[in-house]
Order: C-alpha cells, then structure tokens, then sequence
C-alpha cells in the first residue's frame, strides 16, 4: 500500500520557488540546501490530496503561511550566504598556509 502524504509547507515553497523562477535559475545543491534549511525552520501540516486543501483552506491561514516561508527563506539565503563565504575564508587561508579562524 502506497500512501499519497505531503507537507504542504513543501508544496508552498516549491510553488514559491517556481513562481520566483528559481527552480531554473539556482544549481541544483544550492536549491536542495536552500529548501532544506527553509523547511527545517517552518512547522509540519501534512496533507493527502492537494486538490482538496485548495478547496477547504482559508484565505487568510494561507496567506499566513507563505508569509512564514518567505520569512525563512529570506533567513535560509542568508545563513547559506554567512556559511559560503566563511568556507571560502577556509579555503583562502588553506591555500595561503594559515590556520583557519
């Protein structure tokens, strides 16, 4: 038996994701990080069939919702943005023959 269950979170921010014309734009690594860490940050609502969540949810409860995904993935750019650039120090002072700091 199959069972057809989702976190509508990921549904969300995968529509959030196209509808930016991210999908297409970010390497595929950093897409998989970035929703990684987006949805680490935001609850789980798991859903059966999405057709009917469209039908029964609520404006507002939605709206909700993708304000939190944009919240987090905002925080999600960022912390991936601090760590990429602390590894590059890594790796600058490796190549220099320093310690890391």
């Amino acid at each position: 038996m199959q069972l057809e269950i989702r976190n509508y979170y990921e549904v969300l921010l995968m529509e959030i994701l196209r509808d930016e014309g991210l999908m297409e734009e970010l390497p595929e690594e950093y897409l998989a990080d970035l929703c990684c860490v987006t949805l680490n940050q935001l609850p789980v609502r798991y859903i059966r069939h999405l057709v009917d969540t469209y039908f029964f949810e609520n404006y507002q409860e939605l709206q909700q919702m993708k304000t939190e995904i944009n919240e987090a993935l905002e925080r999600s750019r960022q912390f991936l943005k601090m760590n990429l650039q602390k590894r590059l120090k890594e790796e600058a002072a490796a190549l220099a023959g320093e310690q890391p700091r």
